[in-house]
């Protein structure tokens, strides 16, 4: 296993974006089994036997090495053909159609039907798709039809968010964490298939969070009930949980602000949605960045003060990537100076420069622990983030990458072929 490479003392240079991508890709290779679901990393980058298969991990790693195949690196492609395999067999609920939350140890699953997995089931088909990947438009298609049948709430114009195994029942939340990353999906599924209802759809959710935030301090309710009423104090006493804490997320304000952006680029729309793009990156860095130590904290109250301190790489990549995003879009120099500030606190604290990869928590200190986050099961947010600044600005990642080209021909997955 390969470390990472420093940060140059000038900052992030292409060649450093290119050999940290690859470095990235290379600690996620062994993810993938011979079923082709990704199984759970532990800090050294080995598979963790006592965890299940998950569903979203196993469409985000597929995913990251979609990218790095339509950017030329060697043994990429043959792990996102294994990916695709795995969605399509291992993770596929034959019985019930959609996709199972988790396959574990012994056989055993969980097969609650997700809609925040199923977005990545999208999303993963649409990289396969541009890759030209066999089985991925099948893929794709499939998993566009169930997440428009089984969760899409048309009176609502957002998705629902869990269904049991045989969709019969109907959990009573809702949240905006599944419907966020069906807008990235959507996006992706536009620029796959070029059919405009994916892009207008993704439009329509956005438009309902920039009414949510505006009205509330441009802090995104994150939690909802059946009719779609914000419930504030959801989760009170569960500040860490991974995907459903209490309070405002300063990391999904920043991952918003660049979805925001864009959907504007794919809709040709540019400037609609900028303001509110800066009104919710500029909100989540004055309620997420611990100035005298460094870093973003997880979880914020609705005042702005600290709920769950720790720091989450996740929450890290998505501000340089925003930053990144509003530079190109505004052509203000403080966004570009301040992705450079945070990439310097991310290698001095997040890379783990021995082992490869990014320390998935850190503790108040900025030192690696692990309360929530143990190992480091995904790259998925840090590779977007470390190679997006060589990529044209599209509606979604696969796109860009397809439209830059082979730029890391001549990279290499080595061991790609290690595993079976």
């Amino acid at each position: 296993m390969t470390g990472a490479p420093h940060l140059p003392a000038t900052g992030p240079t292409p060649s450093w974006r290119a050999r940290h991508f690859v470095s990235l890709l290379d600690f996620a290779r062994p993810s993938l089994g011979a079923d082709g679901a990704a199984g759970w990393l532990d800090d050294d980058g080995a598979v963790d036997p006592t965890q299940p298969a998950h569903l979203w991990i196993t469409c985000r790693m597929t995913h990251s090495f979609g990218l790095g195949h339509l950017l030329g690196v060697e043994g990429a492609g043959e792990l996102l053909e294994r990916g695709i395999r795995g969605l399509t067999r291992t993770l596929a609920d034959a019985e019930h159609g959609g996709w199972l939350a988790a396959r574990g140890p012994g056989g055993a699953v969980d097969g609650t039907k997700q809609a925040y997995g199923h977005a990545f089931v999208v999303l993963a088909g649409s990289t396969g798709t541009v890759a030209r990947t066999p089985g991925a438009v099948t893929l794709l298609e499939a998993a566009l039809s169930v997440l428009d049948r089984r969760f899409w709430e048309a009176e609502h114009q957002l998705h629902l968010d869990e269904r049991s195994r045989d969709w019969s029942d109907v959990d009573p939340y809702r949240g905006v964490n599944a419907n966020m990353h069906s807008v990235e999906a959507l996006l992706a599924a536009h620029d796959a298939t070029g059919e405009r209802r994916w892009l207008d759809r993704a439009a329509a959710v956005a438009d309902r969070v920039i009414g949510w935030a505006s009205g509330n301090g441009w802090r995104i309710p994150e939690h909802f009930d059946t009719a779609w009423q914000p419930q504030l104090e959801y989760n009170a006493d569960r500040p860490h949980d991974p995907f459903k804490p209490y309070g405002a997320t300063p990391g999904h304000g920043l991952e918003w602000a660049r979805l925001l952006l864009q959907v504007d680029v794919a809709g040709g729309t540019e400037g609609q949605r900028t303001e509110a793009a800066r009104q919710l990156f500029a909100q989540a860095v004055d309620d997420g960045w611990d100035g005298p130590q460094g870093g973003f904290v997880y979880t914020t109250d609705w005042s702005g003060a600290p709920v769950e301190a720790r720091r989450f790489h996740w929450v890290a990549a998505e501000a340089a990537a925003a930053a990144d995003v509003l530079h190109r879009t505004t052509d203000e120099g403080r966004y570009a100076e301040l992705a450079g500030e945070w990439w310097a606190w991310i290698d001095a604290h997040l890379v783990d420069h021995e082992r490869g990869s990014w320390f998935h928590e850190l503790d108040t200190d900025n030192a690696p622990s692990g309360r929530t986050w143990i190992g480091k099961p995904d790259v998925y947010h840090a590779a977007q983030a470390v190679i997006l600044p060589d990529l044209p600005l599209t509606g979604s990642f696969a796109a860009s990458a397809r439209a830059a080209g082979p730029l890391l021909a001549g990279s290499s997955l080595a061991a790609a072929e290690a595993t079976p």
